[in-house]
């Protein structure tokens, strides 16, 4: 893997909120990603994450939208916690000290792991922020994207408002089917120029949860598939939102508590 950060990486990242990094794993470490997702995702057998019930597909009824929404993506998360090499990929020292480094943190801890499938004919992903759905608050907070299919102009690949996490807040815009209904929350982005994230497979990105991105709808035959990590600097609190945090968890801790609990969100990195 292509640990080691440029310091126009760092620069580019605080700049804009998001960063490329092309040729991340080498063929074979492609590969062996692509196995680990594969087995990882067929051991869950369609359930969204441990400790609930709702499996990929089953949202209707419930969501107004679900037709809709079941074919943006299919969304796998903390297989880390159900898949040996996921874990093993996934708690890597090196890949936490560059989250840490360009978040300019001490310490890195995961907040939740996705597997990202768009399938063919998918729906696009809306505009929307990350941050604002996750149990804690934090500006610096950050996610990794690897590409484990090319990610193109075509098929899905991500796109990001540059500079726009400086602006942005905790409120929550949500994500809706309409495009645009995060720049009515922020108008001041509305005539601001996206930039395509266009990667070849193994290449991949880092963006902060407040950088207002989405991603095109599939056009292809084909699948385009990502796996994500997203980072909790350490230190952060719980805010009241539960998010992925299981229910015997969820009643352990009360506002305010510290998230340090490392069967949930592991300490990967730490100066």
């Amino acid at each position: 893997m292509k640990y080691a950060l440029t310091p126009r990486h760092i620069a580019d990242y605080q700049e804009n909120g998001f960063v490329v990094i092309d040729d991340f794993l080498a063929p074979d470490e492609l590969e062996y990603w692509r196995s680990a997702v594969a087995e990882a995702v067929e051991e869950r057998n369609g359930q969204k994450m441990p400790g609930k019930s709702v499996k990929i597909g089953e949202d209707d009824g419930i969501n107004k939208d679900a037709d809709y929404f079941n074919n943006v993506f299919d969304q796998l998360l903390n297989l880390w916690q159900t898949n040996d090499k996921i874990k093993g990929l996934m708690l890597d020292e090196q890949i936490g000290k560059m989250a840490a480094d360009l978040a300019g943190v001490d310490g890195i801890r995961i907040w939740h792991d996705q597997a990202l499938i768009k399938r063919p004919w998918a729906n696009p992903t809306a505009w929307h922020l990350d941050t604002p759905f996750w149990s804690f608050y934090d500006r610096r907070a950050l996610s990794i994207w690897v590409a484990l299919d090319d990610a193109t102009l075509e098929n899905g690949c991500l796109f990001f408002i540059p500079g726009s996490y400086r602006e942005t807040a905790f409120e929550n815009p949500g994500i809706g089917k309409n495009m645009i209904e995060v720049f009515n929350a922020y108008p001041q982005f509305r005539q601001t120029q996206s930039v395509a994230a266009t990667m070849k497979a193994g290449s991949c990105s880092f963006h902060n949860g407040l950088t207002i991105h989405g991603a095109n709808a599939n056009m292809t035959p084909g699948f385009r598939r990502a796996m994500t990590c997203a980072y909790m600097p350490d230190g952060n609190v719980f805010n009241g939102q539960a998010n992925i945090l299981p229910d015997d968890y969820l009643q352990r801790i009360k506002v305010g508590d510290p998230l340090n609990d490392d069967a949930q969100n592991p300490l990967i990195y730490k100066r």
